[in-house]
């Protein structure tokens, strides 16, 4: 279920983000083949790992990141939990590659949507500059799992997806605040 993360709880994410910026780069030819090798290899591993562990973690709430992007994806996990968050934009893994991209102009029109949509929920650092925000509403193609872990259990699922999941990181926490409201610092 996506409705049981609670505050103090530590989200999860198992892939890199990106791929949507990438894949719109694809399409107008203008991707190098190392950025591409690397997108395709991620993009290629399934969540079927993640999902297992995740399972035999006793994990209250998980979702797959797709076309809503990392934030949006978190938004309806938080609204179902009645809760908020806090992401750290640092921590986020971003694809090869992904932000030059970005920089390049290659947004898909789903991210920009995404950025639009969640505009009123989201409340980014000042500091974190247009390109950062972007991508993590980036609408991603075989995106990772959130999970939302209690912080107790949160080293041995980290331990357990190690090496089995493209990436497996601490990207924030789960706090008391309007449902779905999520601060990125």
């Amino acid at each position: 279920t996506n409705a049981g993360a609670r505050p103090g709880d530590l989200l999860v994410l198992t892939k890199p983000i990106g791929s949507g910026i990438i894949a719109t780069a694809i399409k107008k030819g203008e991707a190098p083949a190392d950025v591409i090798e690397s997108a395709v290899e991620v993009m290629a591993t399934l969540n079927d790992v993640a999902a297992e562990v995740m399972i035999s973690a006793g994990i209250r709430a998980g979702t797959d990141i797709t076309g809503f992007g990392l934030l949006g994806h978190l938004r309806s996990m938080l609204r179902s939990s009645g809760v908020a968050a806090r992401v750290r934009a640092s921590d986020v893994p971003i694809l090869p590659g992904a932000r030059s991209l970005a920089e390049a102009g290659h947004i898909p029109g789903g991210s920009r949507r995404n950025l639009e949509d969640l505009s009123e929920d989201i409340s980014f650092a000042e500091a974190l500059d247009e390109v950062s925000r972007t991508l993590l509403v980036d609408a991603q193609t075989s995106g990772g799992m959130l999970m939302s872990v209690p912080a107790a259990q949160a080293d041995a699922l980290l331990d357990a997806l190690e090496g089995r999941t493209p990436s497996a990181i601490v990207v924030g926490e789960v706090t008391e605040g309007p449902a779905g409201s999520i601060e990125v610092v």
